[in-house]
């Protein structure tokens, strides 16, 4: 298939629809939607304590970022974690690269989009999986995860990160790790939390102790490391 009937399809699959495209597309999904829940179950209940890893898959291998997710993913491998990931390029390709140096499992849970080229080569394919939905994708970042580390992306990298908080502010989790790597880039998205969210009554002071900001690997493994030395009993990893 041409670029071009590619580009046609992806067009017409995105079009509006009407309600009864809508109404007669629903029951044919939930059988899909169930069959990406029971292989992600299936597949992610064996890779044992991991720390899911987000940032932007734009980032460039010459970036800090880029190599500070490599030595915090390599720095966890030590500690007996395993690395999930979204399985795309940049932070992503960075971490599962870091994993895998390191030894542990480099874990990719993918999302089928267009034109993109698939999982990246450092993950390990049998505690692997794409999605096509990502609500589904995301149930496995959260469920199958000790901690998230974030590093600076986008939109993606946003939503996951506040569905996260949400959800441990709401205690419809465990509370578990959250670190933000990057003082730089995460300080004008705190001080308006601060500034606007906090000030308007609509968060509360508490809420941001559920993350912590750090700058350097040793930091953002660390946090990890102390929080489950103060919260749980210690585990054979």
């Amino acid at each position: 298939m041409s670029e071009k009937e590619e580009t046609e399809k992806i067009r017409e699959k995105l079009a509006p629809k009407t309600w009864n495209e809508v109404k007669s597309n629903d029951s044919w999904a939930l059988f899909k939607i169930m069959a990406e829940f029971v292989e992600g179950y299936e597949i992610m209940a064996k890779i044992g304590p991991s720390v899911s890893l987000f940032g932007s898959a734009r980032t460039q291998v010459d970036s800090e970022y880029y190599q500070m997710a490599e030595e915090i993913a390599y720095q966890l491998t030590q500690l007996g974690f395993g690395v999930i990931t979204g399985g795309g390029p940049g932070i992503m390709e960075a971490a599962n690269h870091g994993a895998q140096r390191g030894g542990g499992k480099s874990v990719g849970i993918g999302i089928r989009l267009p034109f993109e080229t698939g999982l990246n080569k450092y993950v390990d394919y049998d505690f692997s999986i794409n999605f096509d939905y990502f609500f589904a994708r995301k149930v496995m970042f959260v469920k199958y995860a000790q901690g998230f580390i974030v590093l600076p992306g986008g939109l993606g990298t946003l939503d996951e990160l506040f569905e996260a908080l949400t959800l441990i502010q709401t205690n419809k989790i465990g509370r578990f790790p959250i670190v933000l790597v990057g003082t730089k880039f995460w300080s004008g998205l705190i001080d308006w939390l601060r500034e606007t969210v906090l000030a308007a009554g609509n968060i509360n002071e508490k809420d941001f102790e559920l993350y912590r900001l750090v700058d350097t690997p040793e930091e953002a493994v660390g946090h990890i490391k102390a929080f489950y030395d103060k919260y749980m009993v210690k585990q054979n990893f």
